[in-house]
């Protein structure tokens, strides 16, 4: 007998219903079995129900191109390790407020689906204050926009409405990732090392806790991390989320997981950030710690039936404008977050990564897993540079709003601008022939003063506030001014406002009448548009001393026959700048400070041929090119496949030789992931 079609239709369309709920059915049946808690008896996790330990590794998802994410989980799986902690920069999913994104380099689900893709359990650092050497410790710069005086991290309602709102949308997000659900996430910090701030506001991390388990219906065991002594414990922890502990090489673990006891008498031990390597600066050695040291440390925790998370395990690099600063003194991270990881920043494998997994594998089952290779590298040799337009002449498509007037300078966030560089532009009101201070002691963070587009000299914050400077009723007096990145940590975090934070004199008088230009570079690709209209282009001009250009953008193209590989871009005879390929910001560059030189590119940034790519430097203070140099050949970059990160330190360093670098440079003297 043969079937109508509205028949078959009806049939097929039930089976597929009667499939899918029958699906549903062992999914929840599968999560139901799934659980992650405490058992204090036996001083251990119980996954399933059985006794676990896990060895983690820490994996900045936002430090590493998503198209990469598997990459570094399966390297990461194969080393042995069973989890992964990552953190959430509340300042990558809500970029303006009550617009929130969970794409590209914010797409949270996906990495949770792909740690879960790669047998791996995830440890989630919520924040809403993550550090991690990350842009204003992962807050959003327009909650200074907001309220300037808003008290961070504290249980003030200026500062809790936004809180509110963001854990609503992120837990939202997070709550079918939790492992009775089906998902990866087993465990979920509130804050970071609270213990290490100075406000001690129980009643906020009260209603953080309270929040979370709200949202989550306590399907997952919540934690802390601080400092391993009871000073950092006595206002880090929370009642009813455990505590853990955190520390490096040179600590005695011992002594840290004493105090770990005291607040927590039962329950396994756990810290929750064993540092691979630590953080570097601008203007300082690269941090290493050694390979042996370190497996002997981790043969030692694991011996001593420890839980372990390892920061970093996997290198990053901090793109864009997304690196942070420590203070005092100001002290800002560089582009690359290699961190000496078992992972370098590009995905290769370390002999530290080896040393590691011989190690965990005294303690847990290697999986029967390949460890994959480590990605191709390619050298595309030099790339010639031309110059295109000065900064000034570029405000037009930088600028596209137009200025900003003010009697008084006015810091960026009070006009919504908030990474990158702004130019600040009054007018001479009469002539200034002999040489004049102008002092500008609030620039945050770094500036070139221009007169008539000359360069006079550099101001740096708590190094340089005055210039000398000379010129003509009329002129334009210039002050290009970069955000070199707001502080991660500590109190200093409540004055983070960039540009110029307050007057500027000259002679003895404040100057009034300002221009303010925020410059957006991701309009620099306007530059191809600008070379083919404009003819002869006003050159940039040199300082007195020849040491500083105009600031300009240069432009390089170059074909990849085959598909593209990883890269680094060496710009070792330029200045100082911003780096820009394909619309993507690849970060600051700053070869002559050190110690990093070149800049990671990731393949996918990169197109094959016939498509060109296209490299933007917008450089602030020398480019090899113009006057001084005679060949034209100088003015290039050179695309390597081998990354300097360990270059020699100039002169000139913030904080240069300032014996406070020894409170940076010491893990366990300075806590503050």
């Amino acid at each position: 007998m043969a079937i109508s079609r509205p028949l078959l239709c009806f049939l097929v369309f039930f089976l597929l219903l009667v499939l899918q709920i029958n699906g549903l059915i062992v999914s929840h049946e599968k999560a139901e079995n799934q659980s992650f808690q405490i058992d204090y008896t036996r001083n251990t996790f119980l996954k399933d129900e059985q006794p676990f330990r896990y060895v983690s590794g820490s994996f900045h998802y936002s430090r590493v191109h998503p198209d990469y994410w598997k990459d570094r989980l399966l390297k990461t799986r194969a080393a042995g390790v069973n989890a992964i902690q990552t953190i959430v920069p509340w300042n990558i999913h809500e970029l303006s407020s009550g617009k929130f994104t969970w794409t590209g380099f914010a797409d949270l689900p996906k990495f949770l689906s792909l740690a879960k893709e790669t047998d791996l359990i995830v440890l989630l650092r919520l924040g809403p204050y993550i550090c991690g050497e990350w842009e204003f410790g992962g807050f959003p710069a327009w909650l200074l926009t907001a309220n300037s005086s808003m008290i961070l991290r504290t249980s003030d309602p200026s500062y809790m409405v936004y809180v509110d709102r963001w854990y609503s949308a992120l837990l939202d997000k997070v709550k079918p990732f939790m492992y009775d659900n089906g998902g990866p996430v087993v465990m979920v910090q509130i804050e970071n090392e609270y213990g290490s701030y100075f406000a001690c506001d129980s009643v906020y991390l009260d209603y953080l806790r309270d929040k979370v388990v709200a949202a989550l219906t306590n399907s997952s065991v919540l934690y802390t991390t601080d400092g391993g002594a009871t000073g950092y414990l006595k206002c880090g922890k929370v009642e009813d989320v455990y505590a853990t502990v955190d520390f490096g090489t040179s600590s005695n673990f011992v002594t840290a997981f004493k105090a770990q006891r005291q607040y927590e008498p039962k329950g396994p031990l756990v810290n929750s950030e064993f540092y691979t390597g630590w953080l570097d600066h601008w203007g300082e050695k690269h941090s290493t710690v050694d390979a042996v040291t370190l497996a002997k440390y981790l043969d030692s925790l694991l011996n001593y039936s420890a839980n372990v998370n390892m920061y970093m395990f996997v290198g990053g690099t901090n793109f864009g404008f997304t690196s942070g600063a420590n203070d005092q003194p100001y002290l800002p991270v560089p582009t690359s977050y290699d961190y000496d990881s078992p992972i370098s920043e590009a995905g290769d494998l370390t002999p530290k990564y080896y040393a590691v997994r011989d190690i965990i594998s005294k303690y847990l089952p290697l999986p029967k897993i390949p460890i994959p290779p480590d990605v191709p590298k390619a050298k595309y040799g030099k790339i010639p540079m031309t110059f295109v337009t000065t900064v000034q002449d570029s405000l037009h498509f930088l600028t596209p709003e137009g200025p900003y007037k003010s009697k008084y300078p006015v810091n960026m966030e009070k006009i919504n601008f908030y990474h990158g560089f702004i130019l600040y532009r009054t007018i001479l009101k009469s002539d200034t022939k002999r040489p004049s201070i102008l002092s500008a002691r609030g620039v945050r963070d770094r500036a070139i003063v221009m007169v008539n587009a000359v360069p006079f000299g550099l101001l740096e914050r708590e190094k340089t506030i005055d210039v000398n400077i000379t010129g003509s009723k009329g002129q334009a007096v210039d002050i290009l001014v970069e955000n070199c990145g707001r502080i991660n940590y500590g109190s200093k975090m409540l004055f983070n406002t960039k540009g110029i934070i307050e007057n500027v004199i000259l002679d003895g008088e404040i100057v009034t009448d300002w221009e303010i230009y925020p410059l957006h570079l991701e309009n620099i690709n306007n530059t191809l548009a600008v070379m083919k209209k404009i003819g002869k282009r006003v050159q940039p001009k040199v300082s007195a001393d020849g040491k500083l250009m105009t600031p300009s953008i240069y432009l390089g193209s170059f074909e990849i026959k085959d598909q593209p590989n990883d890269t680094f871009l060496d710009p070792t005879t330029w200045g100082k700048g911003q780096a820009i390929i394909n619309d993507f910001n690849l970060g600051r560059y700053w070869p002559g400070r050190g110690p990093q030189v070149t800049l990671y590119v990731p393949a996918p940034v990169l197109v094959p041929a016939p498509r060109t790519n296209y490299l933007f430097l917008f450089e602030t203070e020398s480019a090899p090119c113009g006057q001084g140099y005679q060949q034209a050949s100088a003015c290039q970059v050179n695309f390597t496949d081998v990354p300097c990160i360990d270059g020699p330190i100039g002169p000139g360093a913030f904080g240069h030789d300032n014996k406070n670098l020894q409170y940076y440079n010491d893990p366990e003297k300075h806590l503050h992931h």
